[in-house]
């Protein structure tokens, strides 16, 4: 395995971090700025957003560097933006840190996607995908329980300073360990705009959105889920997404390592199981044991999806794969938001916490559904092309 890896997996350990951390700290940080939870959702909110307009942005202004000073620079970004929102004496401060934080966040996953899978052989690319996307999937089972746990105990703004030195981490080891990689020749604006006019581009980016929301018009409201129907205490919605992350850390590797092999037959046993474990979750969410074994798979089938669906992009983009990279990763937050909305929307109308579950069933089997077009309509060409041969 290349170290380079190992560099882009601690990069994305860092923006994980602070992607997830902010929930546990809501509370803390309102107290301290006297607002309202609902006001500093928007720290929440505004991270999303700023993830799903950055990362097109940030890499059209980057088209003219090469990936390696790109990812540097993107990792200079993170860590002004966290230590801005560490030092932040007011809320306003506070949110433009976490929206300059964003701006990072797509930018890196998507370049870093291209700059994985140019780094080993075309048939273990999607597991070189998967080894920069484990740094995601360890935040979610140590650093956001660590850094949750340091803010509650400490204060929240030495959370964030952690966070910048995690950047300071991951800004060395790129420098260090990640080649210097030329922009490909003849790359522009241009023709990275182009692969948007390929179908299977546009599939797979909504394929995203639809699964990876599944995933979370679920986890969004687990908390309240987890209380008011299984009876767990507050304090234990800490664990339940420690095992959410374990689920999302092997999911994320077994979705590597046969997507290289079998990519679209992955994507079905991964989005139509992710429909049906999420059905199951309004029966299971009534029991403490069955809800945290069904919180589990949810986070491994749903991350199951995550090197193919980038792989996919990578390879339908062909020589200009940079751009669709990353607006792919603003599709994940774009189905976040998306999902949440959804959930939220099905609970206000009186319908429960186990609500957005079916919201999920719905969003994965639309992916489902894209899932088994995309790969229909790849067939077509095949079948054209062999017409002429048969004799009548």
């Amino acid at each position: 395995m290349p170290l380079a890896l190992v560099a882009l997996a601690i990069g994305a350990f860092g923006i994980g971090t602070t992607e997830f951390v902010i929930m546990g700290l809501l509370p803390e940080i309102a107290t301290d700025f006297g607002v309202s939870i609902p006001s500093a959702g928007l720290l929440v909110t505004g991270y999303a957003l700023g993830v799903v307009a950055g990362a097109p942005v940030m890499t059209i202004l980057g088209t003219k560097i090469n990936r390696k000073t790109m990812l540097m620079l993107l990792m200079g970004l993170f860590i002004a933006g966290n230590l801005l929102s560490a030092v932040a004496p007011a809320f306003g401060v506070m949110l433009a840190g976490r929206i300059v934080a964003s701006l990072a966040h797509g930018a890196f996953f998507g370049i870093g996607s291209v700059v994985a899978a140019e780094l080993v052989a075309p048939d273990k690319r999607a597991g070189a995908i998967a080894i920069m996307f484990t740094g995601l999937t360890v935040a979610n089972i140590v650093g956001v329980p660590l850094g949750t746990f340091v803010g509650q105990a400490v204060g929240w703004r030495v959370t964030f300073g952690i966070v910048a030195a995690l950047g300071v981490v991951g800004l060395a080891g790129v420098a260090k360990l990640v080649p210097d990689l030329p922009r490909p020749e003849g790359a522009h604006l241009r023709k990275e705009l182009a692969a948007f006019r390929n179908i299977q581009v546009v599939l797979a980016m909504a394929m995203t959105v639809l699964g990876f929301g599944g995933v979370f018009a679920a986890i969004t409201y687990i908390a309240p889920m987890m209380t008011e129907i299984a009876g767990y205490s507050a304090g234990a919605v800490t664990w339940l997404l420690v095992l959410f992350g374990i689920g999302m850390f092997l999911g994320n590797l077994t979705g590597g390592r046969f997507a290289d092999r079998k990519l679209m037959p992955m994507l079905y046993v991964s989005l139509g199981g992710l429909a049906i474990v999420l059905a199951l979750f309004t029966a299971t969410a009534h029991s403490k044991i069955l809800a945290a074994a069904t919180i589990l798979l949810i986070g491994a089938l749903g991350f199951a999806t995550v090197p193919p669906l980038q792989k996919r992009v990578l390879d339908q983009a062909h020589g200009a794969p940079t751009l669709a990279s990353v607006v792919n990763i603003g599709a994940f937050n774009l189905g976040n938001a998306l999902s949440a909305w959804l959930g939220g929307v099905v609970i206000s109308a009186g319908f429960g916490y186990t609500a957005p579950n079916w919201v999920g069933v719905a969003l994965a089997g639309s992916a489902l559904g894209l899932a088994l077009l995309s790969a229909a309509l790849e067939r077509r060409p095949r079948v054209a092309a062999a017409e002429p041969l048969v004799q009548h």
